[in-house]
């Protein structure tokens, strides 16, 4: 049959306009920056792994693997680093890049992610870590420390023999990037990732001067984020590479010695890092409790960054928001210090990493509005 070609022309405006949209950041965004790219520099192949936080303070720390020779991970590359940049004014203006890890050629840094302390105040900034040279595809783990709200950090310590058995020595193991927490209680926990043995929750109880690892395995999982319900019970959210195109939940009412697990169709995923936070909650005199999950919202491909609201403590998710219909992969979220909500993705294939801003109201189409207690 032939087509009309004034149909024809229609048709095609209408797909030049859908891919152009799907390639656009979202409109209604408080603001969107690209803080690291690696077409800016000769010299670095690109950056990855983004991780996001909020510091005491009120200051934003955006760190990422600053990947020199090639985009490889960890087992590939020689000379990768740990790089940040720091917004005092909640994300408009950011500092230039710093550089906060960076060992000898042959030693790689990679997966960064954060836990503030909200009794102390500090901030530990967790890696994996590498010598290519003496014991390739053996990974380390890693943790540094800031008292100042991530100005200066304190020397690299070695924690493997903390939160991993000896017998997992060549284990494909790994803290996952992003962020952990800190419970109401105190405890400062995270997950990390054994592909053979399962996920394993990590922890403090003294604030960062020891740690510990709950020997109890929890699959299927493998980079995960972990987030405390309202009535304790700890629920972690999992990426799963088993081909289904969905997520995983497991939740634990005794502090992490069991788990009960169910699939979670609300939230598809094509086997791709993610984000999970606390928003808000009525125990520190917020209106309502909300939970906050970023991700690449596709079945099939890393596109599609949304961000999604639960008010039912992850029982049901709201449709969402896409921030970025085109090439979107791994996503770190913070809440900004004026209650404003922020995700830090990997955007385009990896060339840009974007800070996005924006309100509740806006994520919630004007439904629901952030008010301080």
């Amino acid at each position: 049959m032939k087509l009309n070609p004034l149909l024809a022309l229609v048709l095609f405006a209408c797909s030049v306009t859908a891919q152009k949209n799907v390639h656009q950041m979202a409109e209604g965004l408080i603001n969107h920056q690209d803080l690291f790219n690696a077409t800016d520099n000769d010299s670095i192949a690109c950056y990855r792994i983004p991780a996001l936080i909020t510091a005491s303070n009120g200051d934003v720390l955006a760190a990422i693997d600053e990947r020199i020779p090639s985009c490889n991970d960890l087992r590939g590359s020689d000379d990768i680093n740990i790089v940040l940049r720091r917004s005092t004014d909640n994300g408009q203006t950011w500092s230039p890049i710093e550089t906060v890890i960076d060992f000898p050629l042959g030693e790689s840094a990679s997966d960064p992610s954060f836990i503030v302390d909200e009794t102390t105040d500090e901030i530990f900034l967790f890696y994996n870590f590498m010598n290519l040279d003496t014991e390739k595809d053996v990974y380390y783990l890693h943790v540094v420390k800031s008292d100042d709200n991530g100005k200066t950090w304190s020397e690299p310590e070695d924690i493997t023999d903390q939160i991993a058995k000896p017998e997992w020595h060549d284990d494909f193991k790994f803290i996952t990037s992003g962020r952990g927490i800190q419970t109401r209680g105190g405890k400062l926990l995270h997950c990390m990732v054994n592909l053979k043995r399962g996920l394993h929750v990590f922890g403090s109880d003294d604030h960062g001067e020891s740690w510990y690892f709950i020997d109890t395995p929890i699959t299927p999982a493998d980079e995960s984020k972990i987030v405390e319900l309202e009535d304790g019970r700890w629920m972690i959210n999992a990426r799963v590479n088993d081909k289904k195109g969905i997520r995983y939940v497991h939740i634990s009412s005794d502090e992490g010695k069991t788990w009960t697990t169910e699939p979670e169709p609300q939230l598809s995923d094509p086997g791709c890092n993610a984000s999970i936070i606390r928003y808000t909650s009525t125990e520190d005199g917020y209106d309502k409790n909300r939970l906050l999950f970023a991700n690449a919202n596709s079945e099939d491909d890393r596109t599609n960054l949304t961000v999604r609201v639960s008010y039912d403590e992850g029982k049901t998710w709201s449709e969402g928001k896409t921030i970025y219909g085109g090439s979107a992969a791994y996503s770190s979220l913070t809440v900004l210090d004026n209650g404003d909500i922020a995700v830090f993705f990997e955007k385009d294939d990896y060339t840009e990493n974007v800070f996005a801003s924006f309100s509740l109201a806006w994520l919630t189409d004007g439904a629901d509005q952030y008010q301080k207690p």
